[in-house]
């Protein structure tokens, strides 16, 4: 019974979470539009009131023009964003301190929805002498240490926080099924799910996985 109520509590906690982090882009995004509008909304009614033009009088022209003019200003910046003036700003704001950092991980986690660029998902060796960890290798550079590279175990169930460890390429082996999106569900799952479950395939010996060292040379 003790069993069945803490693997219910855990799915519950797992979809009240995956809830959450569905939800908080989009108030993030409702809320910048609804700002947007309210602000491009106050420039209107002042030029209305300049040319002695009465809003109220005029709802429906005063409401599409408001509309025109944030669509109009989000494809002014998407375009801006795709040209050399961005990437001159992008420059003068890497002199502030921490942009660049930001600016990382902002595309780290774009990548790994998009499949720009390889996030893998890798089980190294883990603390116990016959045990592994699952975590993420965000980056496929070589660390400071020779054929060692940088993996991040993150926290469970929310995976604001974790520890990276710099592990030599043999002790590595790419989960080749697996995605960013597979890691965070078994993050928000605390255990309640595998990773074999999640992925749903058979569970494999290490063997089967392919080394980071295979790995590379097949894909770079």
């Amino acid at each position: 019974m003790a069993k069945n109520k803490k693997s219910l509590f855990g799915k519950f906690t797992e979809t009240t979470i995956q809830g959450l982090f569905w939800l908080l882009p989009i108030v993030a995004i409702t809320l910048l539009v609804l700002w947007l509008f309210n602000k491009i909304d106050l420039f209107v009614n002042w030029v209305f009131k300049i040319v002695g033009f009465t809003p109220i009088s005029h709802e429906y022209i005063w409401f599409a023009l408001v509309l025109f003019i944030l669509v109009l200003f989000l494809y002014i910046l998407g375009h801006f964003i795709q040209t050399r003036l961005a990437t001159f700003l992008d420059n003068y704001l890497k002199k502030i301190p921490g942009y660049s950092t930001i600016k990382d991980i902002i595309g780290i986690f774009n990548s790994s929805k998009d499949g720009e660029n390889k996030v893998l998902v890798v089980a190294i060796k883990g603390f116990a002498s016959q045990g592994y960890n699952i975590g993420l290798m965000y980056s496929q550079d070589e660390s400071i240490i020779k054929d060692h590279y940088t993996i991040t175990l993150s926290q469970t169930p929310i995976p604001n926080g974790g520890y990276l460890f710099e592990v030599h390429k043999s002790n590595i082996f790419v989960i080749t099924e697996a995605s960013f999106d597979d890691n965070l569900q078994y993050l928000l799952s605390m255990g309640v799910k595998s990773m074999a479950t999640i992925l749903n395939i058979k569970p494999k010996p290490i063997e089967d996985l392919v080394c980071l060292e295979d790995w590379l040379k097949e894909n770079k």
